[in-house]
Parts: structure tokens; sequence; C-alpha cells
């Protein structure tokens, strides 16, 4: 597996697609990032149904940044 450089660069507010873990294929907006107690950034995704659900930085990449910046 590669390393994920965009994992390093998410922010709320950011579109996303879930590239691998258990919520692959999925996509969504990240909020709520946080370091776990392993160390690991984790994130929460919000669907466009209003779904959430929460995955690491790592299984994700960028679609579109947020234009508030």
């Amino acid at each position: 597996m590669t390393n994920n450089n965009n994992s390093n660069n998410l922010k709320d507010g950011d579109r996303c697609n879930v590239i691998s873990g258990t919520h692959k294929g999925k996509s969504g907006f990240v909020t709520d990032l946080n370091i776990s107690k392993t160390g690991h950034l984790t994130i929460t995704v919000v669907q466009e149904t209003g779904v959430r659900f929460k995955t690491l930085a790592k299984n994700v990449e960028v679609l579109l940044r947020d234009l508030d910046q």
C-alpha cells in the first residue's frame, strides 16, 4: 500500500472519497479530526444523506477543498 500524503492535508469541510477500509466507496465531507490514543488521525465523514461514519484519515483521498480556507 502506498503512503497517502493527502491525509496530512485534510481540513474540515473537504470533500473526500474513502479508498480503503470498511467504508470503501463512500464519499462525503470531512468533519471532526482527532488523534486517537494510538496516534492515528481519525475523521468523521458526513454523507450527503446525513449519515455519519468514522474512518482513518489514511483511508481517504481529498476530492475537493473547502473554498473558505
